[in-house]
């Protein structure tokens, strides 16, 4: 299909894909908008960067106009994300749509949002988290939510929202279409799938023929202690807006703040940043207020901007399919854009599997030695084979098993043991007291004077109390 209109919109969408400068529809686009407007379900593999996001954004708001009852629920795993979408419904609802809408994310607060849910909007985008929050406070009816989607759905199991993802399904109605997106579809993915949607369309977009064509790609082997000397060379000669991936919230707020004053315009992106911030940081560079951008992987799904020409992997990813979500920042809608990859010798497992996805029929499959999976079994096997603790039925020192020197050590124990009984009774005081009859009687520290029944007498005036008492 060569335009929007050969889909059968109505003229209020095909008017505001105009005004959105929406004129040839991408091969997600063309793939997924039949299929939901025919009310199927579908199990879709698509990169950022694709146009996924008006894929299922442009069919879903088309259904609405014309069920005034029906309700559409999105979920994403990050708050940039949620943004992002939220924007786009916006513009395609503003050409006289009556559909409201509303984003429900964390960082922000729940009184706004309380009032957002009050007009009663039909269509809900937002975490997972929040969108529990309110839900468990009965601020959300999803009795009539015809429509659910499940975008980045493989980060949102990573981030560990899969406990949160299923109580959500208890609040909606048995018969709903789903819409499963997700940039790679491992097991955990397809087992999600076979739980909830229904005999699913597949719908598959390869990244070699959208992603990687128009994006040029640099190595740079080089010793992690000379990285930033050569970050500073890549920044001086390259053009336009740069964004730089590093692995820890703290290093890009260090980052941002040595380029500062190295001469660059810089500000940091990461988790730890609330959510005025975040939109401050992100507007700012949307209107190219500073340079370089320094952000964790939060922003290699959730940021949309179209003047990012370049990407630089000061940090390689955890995780190999990461590092298509981080170089779809550039090349966005089929513009260039180029990426450098500083590689370490300590990323050099990572970036044989990185290179492996990148060429998967030419390069030899690497062993996974740095997956989360591989890291988690590891960590389960040190907790096995770490020796537990025990304590002997004697006061010897801690043994695993009875083994030989353990025995050797518990005669040893039972010979201190024996010996320190010695000394202690030749330590004892001996004394002795007088009786009645004039002998004398000797007794240990443990007869002590208390147990006598002898009257006690004060020192004081060397008179007894008894006399004193009667004398008064």
């Amino acid at each position: 299909m060569n335009n929007f209109e050969n889909f059968g919109l109505s003229k209020k969408m095909n008017n505001a894909l105009a005004d959105m400068k929406f004129v040839k529809p991408t091969p997600i686009q063309i793939k997924a908008i039949p299929i939901v407007l025919n009310g199927s379900d579908i199990l879709g593999s698509a990169q950022t960067g694709t146009g996924k996001t008006a894929a299922f954004c442009i069919p879903i708001i088309e259904m609405l106009s014309k069920d005034e009852k029906s309700i559409a629920l999105i979920m994403m795993p990050t708050r940039e994300l949620a943004r992002q979408v939220i924007d786009v419904i916006n513009q395609l609802t503003n050409n006289g749509d009556k559909i409201k809408s509303a984003c429900l994310i964390g960082g922000e607060a729940l009184r706004i949002q309380i009032r957002q849910l009050k007009d009663h909007p039909r269509i809900i985008v937002g975490t997972p988290g929040r969108i529990n929050d309110h839900l468990e406070n009965k601020k959300i009816d999803l009795n009539n939510c015809t429509y659910l989607v499940l975008d980045e759905t493989d980060r949102m199991l990573d981030m560990g929202f899969g406990k949160q993802i299923d109580k959500i399904f208890k609040y909606l109605p048995i018969k709903k279409q789903i819409l499963l997106f997700s940039a790679t579809l491992p097991d955990k993915i397809i087992e999600l799938s076979k739980k909830y949607l229904h005999e699913p369309e597949r719908v598959a977009i390869k990244s070699d023929n959208v992603l990687l064509t128009n994006i040029d790609h640099n190595i740079l082997n080089i010793d992690h202690n000379k990285k930033y000397k050569e970050l500073l060379n890549q920044l001086s000669t390259r053009e336009g807006s740069v964004l730089i991936f590093t692995k820890t919230k703290f290093g890009t707020q260090r980052m941002a703040k040595k380029l500062c004053e190295d001469g660059f315009k810089a500000d940091a992106l990461n988790g730890n940043l609330n959510q005025n911030k975040r939109d401050r940081v992100m507007s700012d560079f949307r209107f190219k207020k500073f340079k370089v951008l320094v952000a964790t992987d939060i922003a290699s799904r959730g940021l949309d901007i179209d003047h990012i020409q370049h990407v630089i992997n000061y940090d390689l990813p955890q995780v190999a399919e990461d590092y298509i979500h981080r170089i779809g920042r550039t090349g966005r809608a089929g513009s260039s854009g180029s990426t450098i990859c500083f590689v370490s010798s300590e990323e050099q497992n990572i970036w044989d599997e990185i290179y492996y996805l990148l060429h998967p029929d030419t390069a030899k499959k690497p062993k996974k030695t740095n997956s989360r999976a591989v890291r988690k079994r590891s960590r389960e096997s040190l907790r096995q084979k770490k020796p537990t603790r025990s304590f002997s039925k004697s006061n010897g020192p801690r043994r695993r098993n009875n083994s030989i020197i353990g025995k050797d050590t518990q005669k040893k124990s039972e010979g201190k043991k024996k010996s320190n009984q010695k000394k202690h009774s030749k330590n004892t005081v001996s004394r002795s007291t007088k009786t009645d009859t004039g002998k004398k009687e000797p007794y240990s520290k443990t007869n002590s004077r208390s147990a006598s029944k002898k009257p006690f007498f004060s020192k004081a005036k060397g008179r007894s109390k008894v006399s004193r008492h009667s004398s008064r």
